[in-house]
C-alpha cells in the first residue's frame, strides 16, 4: 500500500524508502562533471569535441587541454569552455579519461 508523504511541497504517492539514492562506488566522485565527447565535421575535416567541463574553470580547462593534446599527439583549443582538437581522436581521448 503506498502512503501518502507530506514532507515537501505537494504529496508524494511514495513511501519514503524507496526515494534513496544508491550508495555511490568507492573511488569515484559523483559530483564530477561528465565529459560529452563527440566528433564534428568542419570544413572536412574532423574535430574532436570534449564539452561539458566548463565548471572547472579556465586555467584547469586549459591544462586537462594540454595535457590531452600531449597523450593524443595533436593540435587543439580551447573556447568557450569546450576543448577541441584537431583529427578524429575519439578512441584515445575516452582512453584518457578511463585512466583519469
Amino acid at each position: 500500500m503506498k502512503t501518502k508523504m507530506t514532507s515537501g511541497p505537494g504529496w508524494s504517492l511514495s513511501s519514503a524508502s524507496s526515494a534513496s539514492v544508491p550508495p555511490a562506488q568507492p573511488g569515484k566522485n559523483t559530483n564530477s562533471p561528465k565529459p560529452q565527447i563527440r566528433l564534428e565535421k568542419r570544413n572536412g575535416k574532423s574535430v574532436t569535441v570534449i564539452a561539458g567541463l566548463h565548471t572547472y574553470g579556465a586555467d584547469r580547462l586549459e591544462q586537462i587541454a594540454r595535457q590531452i593534446k600531449t597523450s593524443c599527439g595533436c593540435g587543439g583549443t580551447v573556447k568557450d569552455g569546450v576543448i577541441e582538437l584537431q583529427g578524429d581522436k575519439l578512441a584515445q581521448v575516452k582512453l584518457w579519461f578511463d585512466k583519469k
